[in-house]
């Protein structure tokens, strides 16, 4: 996953392209800064910053993180709104990020965690913060990359391929509303659902 990511940086937002999206997209980036206005954010996984603009617009301030120095790079070129500080970090060991913080936002970063560990990462995410925000993807048949294979714990598969021809095995799973709400169990789940995404917020 991290070679994955670390070679797709290049090409990473050409995902925000696809027309059928547009619409969905503009939903999604009008309905964070409401959620996070006024408030310290940690943001896990950040990629090139593409969802940094929207939180940092309306928030107090935002550390935007991610494993990858190559998406980090096209981050820091971005313009931003507000305060924001950009640091190296694994999102399954949130202890090495110093600071408090009132929300974290996980945008299309839940569906990469193994069904195996996404109790664990629930609790470490809610541990930290008073709010949760996660972002991600539908399955949408003619819009999304095909499954190619599920394992016997449940996680799914596609293959990727980059601009160059080289694929990969990568994990993407698409948890419904009642799978993600069992997960975060005793947490409250708020959720939103679109045609090719959905949000939705944790509480303690």
């Amino acid at each position: 996953m991290e070679e994955y990511y670390r070679e797709r940086a290049a090409e990473y937002d050409k995902i925000y392209e696809k027309p059928e999206r547009q619409e969905d997209l503009a939903t999604l980036r009008g309905l964070l800064p409401s959620l996070v206005a006024g408030r310290a954010v940690l943001e896990i996984a950040c990629g090139t910053g593409h969802w940094t603009t929207a939180l940092a617009s309306s928030a107090r301030s935002v550390v935007a993180t991610d494993l990858n120095e190559s998406t980090l790079a096209i981050a820091r070129t971005r313009s931003y709104a507000g305060e924001v500080t950009f640091a190296t970090a694994d999102a399954f060991d949130l202890t090495a990020v110093p600071g408090e913080f009132e929300v974290i936002f996980a945008g299309f970063f839940w569906s990469h965690v193994p069904r195996a560990a996404v109790r664990r990462f629930a609790r470490a995410l809610l541990d930290r913060a008073e709010l949760v925000i996660l972002a991600d993807n539908r399955y949408v048949e003619g819009s999304s990359s095909p499954i190619t294979r599920t394992t016997p714990d449940g996680d799914t598969y596609q293959c990727r391929r980059l601009d160059d021809g080289r694929e990969f095995d990568v994990l993407k799973n698409f948890p419904t509303e009642a799978q993600l709400t069992t997960d975060v169990t005793p947490a409250t789940v708020r959720w939103t659902n679109l045609t090719h995404y959905w949000l939705a917020t944790l509480t303690p």
